[in-house]
This record gives C-alpha cells, structure tokens and sequence, in this order.
C-alpha cells in the first residue's frame, strides 16, 4: 500500500522522458504511467496512438518530444470544455449537489471564500436539512469565509422552503451570489432527485439558476463517478468540482471524467486549506501534470 500511495505521475514520465530513446518499453511505460493515473483505458488507448501517430510522423527518437506531445493533447483535450463559471445574473443562485462524504459543505465554505476574493456578496443556504451536521459545518464554514448563511429555522425543514427564503434574503439585500447546499443522501435516489427538482422550481420563481456544480472526490475516480451519476441524469448539472487532487496521482480522473460526462470542470480542489479552491485552467493544469 504505502507503494502505491508515493506513486506518482510525474516520477513515472520522468522516468519514461529521461530515457535515451523511444522503444517499445516507452510506450508500454507510457500506458502503464497514464491508466495507473486514472485516465481510463479508452482515453489511455486513444493518447498513445495519437502521439505514436506523431513520433512516425516527424520521425524523431527523442523521448522529449514525447513529453512535449503529451502535453499538448492532453492540453488539447483538456481545452474541449470551457471551465467559466456563468455567473452574472443577479442573484446568480448556484445549487452544489453530490454524493454525502465528498467534501460538498467544505467545498461551499471555499467557494465561498473564493468568490469573496473577487469581492462578490455571497450569501449560504444551508437547505441540507437532513443532516443537523451539515448545518452546523455550513455555519463554521461560512464564518470563516465572511459570508451570510440562511439556516434552517427547525430540524427536518422542507430544504425547498430553505433553498426559497436564501433566495429572498439575497434579492432583499442585494447579495450577488447565492450557494445552496443541499443534501447527498435520501432513503432513496428517486427521492432525492424529486427533492432537487423540487429545491429547483422554488428557487426559478424567484432567480434564474446559473449553475448546479456536482462535487466529486478526485481521490474515488471513476468509483465516484458511478455513485453521482444518478445527479448527471436527473439534477440538470452544468459543471463539475474536483476536490482531493493533491498530487497527480489521479491526475488523469480530471480528462476522463470531462470526456465521460460531457460536463466541464469548473472548480478544483487541491489542499485542505480555505483557499485551496481554484478556477480550472487546462494549459496550467496540463503543464503541471506532464511537466
């Protein structure tokens, strides 16, 4: 195990870039570098025989001009989706949803903090009223990123009803952005998309909803993937968050959970810290991750 856990990307293309030549062990090397970095094996397949395609082309033996090559596709790949956030009605009301255990509350205390860094008035909805917890980590969270949370005002409250009142106290004191938490975890998946739905006709009488940001655990993959997809279908999501992308070792989820959903990353995560939550940039990203 603690094998695995040093793994990296990165050391493993070191690895294959220092080398004196381009040989069958590169791209061996190479697909093994990139499936153990969670790119999937069709995204994988397709990446070798793009850049195997290049290296006859230009006919070089360099093992650079892999690297180079790798970047750029990736980069390219990356690039397909556009990672801005819409966020200019005003209130813009931005739903997050996931699966409980991902990192969704912190992720709201972080984004909150983010959009304060660009001097937005933000204010929370704390409409996961299933979990007092959750409530009372939305509240911490909030006091820590300067920003305003409506809470529920009994336990068990409809979060509809919740989701309603943020939306009113924001257009009542003319806060510009609105972020409603809502809860990961029903008895059942048609319950929760019912109670999404639900939460989204409520807020639309008052506001447009200018995203609905799926949080996802970059360190699950594409088990994480599997447990969301209910959201995919049914939650009418418009972009995605990756939080827990320390280190590259999973580097590759962040391609092939784009190309698998068709959604755009929006928001990464990478630290535990409040302003470890960033905009996604894919030249910047694509250039840490190849080197």
């Amino acid at each position: 195990m603690a094998e695995r856990a040093s793994w990296s990307l990165g050391s493993a293309l070191r690895g294959i870039f220092g080398a004196k030549t381009i040989d069958d062990d590169t791209w061996d090397d190479l697909e093994a570098a990139l499936i153990t970095a969670d790119f999937g094996p069709g995204v994988t397949e397709e990446i070798v025989e793009q850049i195997k395609a290049q290296v006859e082309r230009y006919r070089t033996t360099d093992p650079r001009d892999v690297q180079r090559m790798l970047r750029e596709v990736v980069e390219e790949r990356l690039a397909k989706y556009d990672p801005t956030l819409r966020l200019t009605e005003r209130p813009a009301v931005v739903l997050v949803v996931g699966v409980n255990g991902v990192g969704k509350t912190t992720t709201i205390g972080k984004f909150a903090r983010f959009l304060r860094s660009y001097d937005r008035s933000v204010v929370v909805g704390a409409a996961d009223t299933f979990r007092a917890a959750a409530v009372d980590q939305l509240a911490t969270w909030a006091e820590r990123a300067g920003v305003g949370i409506v809470r529920p005002e009994r336990e068990g409250q409809d979060p509809a009803s919740v989701a309603f009142q943020t939306v009113e106290q924001a257009k009542r004191d003319g806060t510009e952005i609105v972020v409603i938490d809502t809860a990961g975890r029903l008895h059942t998946k048609g319950g929760l998309m019912d109670e999404l739905g639900k939460i989204r006709r409520v807020v639309e009488k008052q506001a447009p909803i200018s995203e609905v940001l799926l949080v996802l655990d970059a360190t699950t993959g594409q088990n994480g993937l599997a447990q969301a997809e209910a959201f995919i279908e049914h939650g009418g999501v418009t972009g995605l968050v990756l939080t827990k992308l320390d280190g590259s070792a999973k580097g590759g989820f962040v391609l092939a959970v784009q190309e698998k959903t068709g959604l755009p990353i929006k928001l990464i995560g990478q630290g535990e810290g409040i302003a470890d939550l960033t905009g996604f940039t894919p030249h910047v990203f694509a250039q840490k991750l190849v080197g």
